[in-house]
Formats: structure tokens, sequence, C-alpha cells
């Protein structure tokens, strides 16, 4: 790296917040949660990130091989909406307490 130049770190994931479960007016469908992918406003926009993974990273009080963080796995299924929010499916039902919790978009498997 020449001298001078500023080291800035790259993140290979894109941002994004749990908004909820999908529901009715009165059943909810834990198994489905729905995210908003920081900077996709449109349903066109959102495309790109089908088939997506998503990761849930938190933090647990118990120690387990040697960490306390945690993931919880999904991907990406459909589009939800015209405000580029998007649906996921996650290995295990997230946890209420992740409701506008951040989430990291990966950007693979790639379909370009």
């Amino acid at each position: 790296m020449p001298a001078g130049t500023i080291h800035k770190p790259h993140r290979l994931y894109a941002k994004g917040r749990v908004l909820g479960f999908t529901r009715a007016k009165r059943n909810t469908k834990e198994n489905t949660s729905l995210v908003q992918v920081e900077g996709v406003q449109t349903p066109e926009d959102a495309q790109f990130y089908l088939g997506k993974r998503v990761a849930y990273v938190y933090k647990a009080s118990r120690v387990i091989d040697g960490s306390k963080v945690r993931v919880i796995w999904g991907k990406i299924t459909r589009s939800h909406g015209t405000s580029g929010v998007v649906r996921a499916k996650f290995r295990s039902n997230l946890p209420p307490k992740s409701f506008g919790a951040s989430v990291r978009v990966m950007l693979y498997p790639s379909n370009i």
C-alpha cells in the first residue's frame, strides 16, 4: 500500500432491518420475516437480493465454543409490497426481540 493512503475496511454484506413477521389483521406467520434492506426502495431493486443469504447476529449470555455470539441464518425468498421490503425465511423462527434489529444481507449466492 503506498504511503499516505488510508486503509478502509470493506463490508461484504448489505445492512438490513427486521420489520416483523408477515401477518394479517389477527394472524401472524412466524415462519416468514419482513426485512428492509438499506438502499432498496422499489421491488425492481429488491430483485437483486432474491435468493441471498441473511444472517441475524446476536449475543447470548452463555459461552458456547468460546463465544457468546450466535447466528440464525435465512434466505430472502421474495419481495413484499411496493417499497422494497423483502420476505425472508430463517432456519429457526426469529425471536420477537429481533424486531427493529439489524441483519446482514450477504452478497452470495450471486445470480449475475
